[in-house]
């Protein structure tokens, strides 16, 4: 059920963005009001407790973020507490920046490996990545494991490119067994 109002309300965000074209300020105001929720959980919490009343809530929309982001944005945000959505509200900010990602052909690609990367290994992965996929360009999120051992993964999405040699010896580790079991 929060996948359907995610995509519904967000849907229809990125749709009034588009029409209006307006992308690039609805999804730069959408990225600070989320990290705004992010840094202030007090506002969550405010906007999510249940004695507290809709008019109180809708008020405090309006005292923070009216004049700072957009006329439609505000309206967003109020037509999402009016609606009881307010629980939701992150899930739905980051789905909108998700489609809007998507529509600008951002990727967002989460690399890691055994040991931290050179800045020049860094673009020859991202001219690597830019080249066998559809996106321009890409969002890069990069970590260390030294357990993979050497190598690396690569994940876009649901797409996962493994690479590591961990993952190589387990999957020779696990040929070996079988050809045992199958001899004997």
């Amino acid at each position: 059920m929060a996948k359907l109002v995610d995509k519904t309300y967000g849907d229809a965000l990125f749709e009034l963005a588009v029409e209006n074209g307006q992308t690039d300020a609805y999804f730069s105001e959408c990225q600070g009001i989320l990290q705004i929720i992010e840094e202030n959980q007090e506002l969550v919490k405010l906007l999510t407790h249940p004695k507290i009343s809709k008019d109180e809530k809708l008020t405090v929309i309006e005292n923070v973020f009216k004049g700072r982001v957009s006329d439609d944005i505000t309206g967003f945000l109020v037509l999402i507490v009016k609606k009881d959505r307010q629980a939701e509200l992150t899930d739905i900010l980051s789905y909108f920046i998700d489609r809007v990602k998507e529509y600008k052909k951002i990727g967002v690609a989460y690399v890691t490996t055994a040991v931290t990367l050179s800045d020049t290994e860094k673009k020859s992965v991202v001219d690597k990545l830019t080249a066998t996929t559809n996106y321009d360009s890409f969002e890069m999120n990069y970590s260390v494991d030294k357990d993979i051992i050497g190598g690396m993964i690569i994940r876009i999405g649901d797409r996962v490119v493994d690479s590591s040699i961990k993952s190589k010896i387990e999957s020779m580790a696990k040929e070996l067994y079988e050809v045992r079991l199958t001899s004997m």
